[in-house]
């Protein structure tokens, strides 16, 4: 890698690109990303069920040499209105952070702002 490219990489994700993958898709996307170095802004958060489901899928993936996990931090889903509890309607989540555990640290989160510091040299790709 030249000196012209090194950086450290962030993807903006969408919610339309998100919402056009399965399930499944969309956890391989997501881990194969983060995988390559890269830190991903989900514009629209995953829910609880789908945290689990990539902190999984990241278990399998562990090598001690390459790859040593995700960090991950994102805001919950809104409080329902109460016609939305009435008609059953949920809100997703807002926005969510990912990225290698060996480049990005959160720092601090509160209701408007999540604080992350970037390491480098830390094996972004």
């Amino acid at each position: 890698m030249t000196k012209k490219d090194e950086g450290i990489a962030f993807n903006l994700i969408s919610r339309q690109k998100l919402g056009g993958l399965g399930p499944d898709e969309k956890l391989k996307f997501i881990l194969k990303e983060v995988k390559n170095g890269k830190i991903l802004v989900l514009e629209q958060g995953l829910t609880p069920v789908e945290q689990a489901n990539l902190i999984e899928h990241t278990m399998k993936e562990i090598e001690q040499d390459t790859f040593i996990g995700v960090e991950m931090e994102g805001y919950s889903e809104d409080r329902p209105t109460f016609l939305q509890k009435l008609f059953g309607l949920t809100n997703r989540p807002r926005l969510t952070l990912i990225g290698p555990a060996n480049l990005l640290k959160m720092i601090k989160k509160d209701n408007d702002m999540i604080q992350t510091k970037i390491i480098p040299g830390s094996g972004a790709k």
